[in-house]
């Protein structure tokens, strides 16, 4: 039975600010928890105007404290940003607050442009060409500390953080069947490996001490509404969203504009339908027949839904309406 969670960026409106943003952010976990989804998921990006979610563990932390049951974690904590073993402090602090609830996704991209990555690290040292060498490094900080061991992570040593590798290309499939780790694809705004690269996960997948079997995980956007047409309206913004990001004039999400994809040019139109080509749009009944059909078609254990939309107070009902589609809620 496919499991369904929800991602985050932590969208900053236009006509609102990061306080506002994040307060959002806390009000949708708690809705999202009482209807029954599996865990929510911020993401680390930086140097972008839109998204208040840059410092992911301290979201982590607010969205944790005003939940109490669902699993809360990073979709997901690009680590050629940091060094492991500040985040094997950081989410094992979480964990030791947190206990049984927190999951730490790793991506291999800085979530930025060169510049802001190099003021993030201040060196080029760390880069995505070791990025297996600092996820299995960040997972030894997790195990219990041995006699006369000279380094280890207080709090993350013996935390029970579980640990998921991101990827929108076929390197992340191959590195989280090695490991034997669970496995999302950001096919949400990449969709175009996904499923070379679910069919190579799934291939090669090694058991481990971590998990039996492969577990895969789909990014996927959705916009419910009481009708198409109004969750058409809602999808304008984050349709909006790409293409400024496009044309790198990142900012504020915008809010809807009706009618906006057909004003588009021909590329500006394709670049809106290969990035978001993974999306339901519609009514609740709309919405469950998409849905189906991409589980159907995918056969993804979990899909972890983004939905990009400038109001805050539609998003809470759309994420309301996707639990009805998905048979969390009547």
């Amino acid at each position: 039975m496919t499991a369904y969670s929800i991602l985050d960026l932590a969208p900053v409106p236009e006509g609102s600010d990061v306080g506002q943003a994040l307060r959002n952010t806390v009000e949708l976990a708690t809705h999202a928890e009482t209807a029954g989804f599996t865990r929510y998921w911020l993401a680390e990006h930086h140097n972008m105007p839109g998204i208040a979610s840059a410092a992911t563990s301290v979201v982590i932390g607010a969205v944790a404290a005003a939940t109490k049951s669902i699993r809360i974690g990073a979709g997901g904590v690009m680590l050629p940003n940091h060094a492991p073993l500040v985040i094997a402090e950081q989410f094992g602090t979480l964990s030791a607050l947190y206990p049984g609830r927190i999951d730490l996704g790793l991506g291999r991209a800085p979530g930025t442009d060169h510049a802001t990555a190099r003021a993030l690290r201040r060196t080029l040292q760390g880069d995505v060409d070791s990025f297996p060498q600092d996820v299995m490094e960040l997972m030894h900080w997790f195990e219990p500390a041995q006699a006369g061991q000279r380094i280890a992570a207080y709090p993350g040593e013996g935390q029970d953080v579980k640990i998921w590798i991101l990827g929108s290309s076929t390197y992340g499939a191959q590195l989280a069947a090695h490991l034997g780790l669970p496995y999302a694809f950001a096919s949400h705004f990449a969709p175009g490996e996904m499923m070379r690269a679910a069919d190579i996960y799934r291939k090669t997948f090694r058991p481990s001490a971590h998990l039996e079997k492969p577990y895969l995980m789909l990014g996927y956007n959705a916009f419910v509404a009481d009708t198409d047409a109004e969750a058409r309206d809602l999808f304008t913004s984050v349709q909006q969203a790409f293409v400024n990001l496009r044309l790198n004039k990142p900012g504020k999400l915008p809010p809807p504009q009706p009618g906006y994809y057909e004003q588009l040019d021909g590329t500006s139109k394709a670049v809106v339908d290969s990035a978001l080509s993974c999306a339901a749009v519609g009514s609740v009944e709309t919405v469950r027949q998409t849905i189906a059909g991409f589980v159907e078609r995918t056969g993804a254990d979990e899909l972890m839904i983004t939905s990009q939309i400038w109001d805050p107070a539609a998003r809470i009902r759309s994420v309301e309406k996707l639990a009805q589609a998905v048979g969390l809620t009547a």
